[in-house]
């Protein structure tokens, strides 16, 4: 790939999709788009460039370039006190609040191949089981169209489940009837609970219903900071105010003017 045509897929993918790939990316973008000129039939990617930038390239390829550029590395119960915190924490003080009035409402923004929206089903399954009067929806988006099918099917190998607590594997996984395949899925009762839907955050989006809870963790490091605070501010004019919004742990929203207030590490309530 020539530095010319590097320049012009690192532009026009952070214009797409917000993602800034540096010169050091060059290598792992090549890598990535071996895939699409096999498919295709290119020989270099001066040629994939040249048909992505034609009026069918961009209709029917787009979305096959966003697959292999964004990073999907997910697990269950990943950052696990952010879980107890929904758990312990949030959960009771929503509840005392709104009791049976209406449904939370938590928002898996930038899903992956499901396993944080499955895992906020999880804890919220348990905690609606000893508070029966507790309802909630689960809404999942993702820029990718090929990890939102992986995720929908719910189907994991044994070490991609690897974060799954015993107990929590035998009560909401069914196990292949193959033991050879070494292969889980995600409860149906389950799955029914999680809508999955594609969404690029660069575009402009708002939510018929605010939300409660937003998690977006591990997602804004992949942005410049221009794109960071503009990201932000959608997700604050979608939180509901009180509601909660959760980062990763190697992110922040330091020196961004924004209606939040820090309550646990990267643990924030809008105000």
């Amino acid at each position: 790939m020539s530095d010319k045509d590097f320049k012009r897929f690192a532009e026009f993918i952070h214009e797409e999709c917000g993602i800034k790939l540096p010169p050091s990316k060059k290598t792992m973008l090549e890598a990535r788009l071996q895939k699409r000129l096999r498919v295709l039939g290119y020989e270099g990617y001066k040629e994939y460039c040249e048909f992505l930038f034609t009026p069918e390239g961009m209709e029917c390829e787009l979305c096959n370039l966003i697959d292999q550029v964004t990073t999907n590395t997910t697990d269950f119960f990943r950052e696990p006190k952010h879980f107890e915190h929904l758990y312990a924490t949030l959960l009771p003080q929503w509840m005392a609040q709104n009791g049976d009035r209406q449904a939370l409402k938590i928002w898996s923004a930038g899903c992956s191949i499901g396993a944080e929206p499955y895992t906020m089903a999880f804890v919220l399954s348990d905690f609606q089981q000893a508070n029966p009067q507790f309802r909630f929806k689960v809404l999942a988006t993702d820029i990718s169209s090929e990890v939102l099918g992986k995720a929908a099917r719910g189907v994991y190998s044994q070490e991609q489940a690897r974060g799954v607590p015993g107990a929590v594997l035998r009560k909401y996984f069914l196990r292949s009837k193959d033991r050879d395949k070494k292969l889980v899925r995600v409860a149906p009762e389950i799955r029914r609970l999680v809508e999955f839907r594609q969404l690029n955050f660069m575009e402009s989006f708002t939510f018929r219903e605010a939300k409660d809870i937003i998690f977006c963790r591990n997602v804004i490091i992949y942005f410049d900071k221009p794109t960071q605070a503009r990201l932000m501010q959608k997700f604050c004019a979608n939180l509901k105010p009180g509601g909660h919004l959760f980062i990763g742990h190697s992110e922040s929203l330091a020196g961004q003017n924004l209606p939040l207030e820090q309550v646990a590490p990267t643990i924030y309530r809008k105000a």
